[in-house]
């Protein structure tokens, strides 16, 4: 083979391994465009059947808790289908991507245990519905109304407006306080009074404040009594029965007519305080 030959071999040698790099660039390039393309419609459409679905619940009637599980469950399976399907078209072996995955998923979920039990405790609220979507909870030491219970989380909103998310695991496992199971509850509020007080001008007014508000029930019937003869305070124990949406205006409301009406009455709500006697001291 002569010299010329020779370059003439090598020079076609390198421009077809060129256009075979441009084509694969080329290829490449048009199939992530593609990806891009099917990924903005995929998301498009996962929003429109997360909507449907949400409207064909409605309109069945489907309990709001087990809608927004059952919403979130779709959403991720049709997240991941719409992501293996982009694999697929980039031309990586979904196959042994699955079997990649799933030896993957074995050391995850060890490492992932929580993750699975916060999956696992959200099925158990739903079988079990210790609390549904708008109920109002206290529960590992957050409280306020459940706006959604999601796969692995359930959102709450407190009275300030804040989303709280608490892991469902430690949900299905720990006590859990429903203010709406119960259709009336019942407030408590202990007032102190001086020693030396009309306990029965004490009693008496307590009762008249409580006749008059329409809010608090008659049965159970209101109780008041002398609870506790305490070191700088006669303590009065008063219970009464409202309905639930009730609950926070009456405890606020008798707070507050009680410290007026008792100021105005001549009764006093002592603060804690301590008396010292001083002793004589003989000079020696």
């Amino acid at each position: 083979m002569t010299l010329f030959e020779d370059i003439q071999l090598k020079a076609l040698f390198e421009s077809n391994l060129w256009d075979s790099l441009l084509r694969k660039v080329f290829d490449f390039g048009l199939n992530l465009i593609i990806c891009l393309v099917i990924y903005w419609g995929g998301r498009k459409l996962i929003k429109y059947l997360d909507r449907l679905v949400g409207k064909i619940m409605s309109s069945k009637d489907f309990d709001s808790s087990v809608a927004s599980f059952l919403k979130s469950l779709i959403n991720i399976i049709l997240t991941a289908a719409l992501l293996l399907t982009i694999v697929n078209i980039l031309g990586i072996n979904t196959t042994s991507l699955v079997a990649l995955l799933a030896s993957i998923g074995v050391a995850l979920g060890m490492a992932l245990s929580g993750t699975l039990q916060n999956f696992a405790g959200g099925v158990m609220i739903l079988l079990f519905r210790p609390y549904k979507v708008d109920d109002y909870i206290l529960a590992q030491g957050q409280e306020g109304t459940v706006k959604e219970i999601q796969i692995f989380n359930t959102v709450i909103v407190t009275a300030d407006n804040r989303t709280i998310y608490i892991p469902n695991g430690g949900l299905s496992t720990n006590t859990i306080i429903n203010y709406n199971n119960q259709k009336n509850r019942r407030i408590e509020w202990v007032i102190g009074v001086d020693y030396g007080t009309d306990y029965d001008k004490a009693k008496k007014i307590i009762q008249e404040i409580i006749d008059n508000d329409m809010r608090i029930l008659a049965d159970p019937a209101p109780f008041i009594a002398l609870k506790t003869l305490n070191e700088s305070s006669v303590d009065l124990l008063i219970r009464v029965w409202v309905a639930k949406e009730n609950y926070w205006d009456v405890y606020f409301d008798i707070n507050e007519q009680i410290y007026k009406i008792f100021a105005d009455k001549g009764i006093n709500i002592p603060f804690p305080q301590l008396t010292v006697h001083l002793a004589d001291r003989k000079e020696f």
